[in-house]
């Protein structure tokens, strides 16, 4: 099992259609495509970035998901009615993490 940690970085004053864009729509692209969500998160410090964890069963399968959610026609066109006015998105870092054998139940 492996979890991806991703970070997004609203550009000014579009946080509010990032949500939406997440909450309308990409969640259940996400479940069509086997990337299972953990949680999301806003930084108390930082209410213009967004932060999510998913989860994975191996490396390949991270790959698999990714591409054919980059791929998916409605991924296409809901990205691009979001972005209609400019990009919403200013940065994204993203960060596979693999569990130790401590300090991780299930894992």
């Amino acid at each position: 099992m492996i979890f991806e940690l991703r970070n997004y970085k609203a550009t000014p004053g579009s946080v509010d259609k990032l949500h939406r864009r997440f909450e309308d729509h990409t969640l259940a692209l996400f479940a069509r495509h086997g990337i299972s969500l953990i949680g999301f998160w806003v930084p108390e410090e930082d209410e213009e970035r967004i932060v999510y964890l998913v989860r994975f069963a191996s490396e390949a399968a991270r790959k698999a998901a990714w591409d054919a959610f980059q791929a998916d026609p409605d991924w296409k066109r809901v990205k691009a009615e979001s972005e209609a006015d400019g990009p919403i998105v200013a940065s994204l870092d993203s960060m596979v993490l693999s569990p130790t054998s401590y300090g991780n139940p299930g894992a």
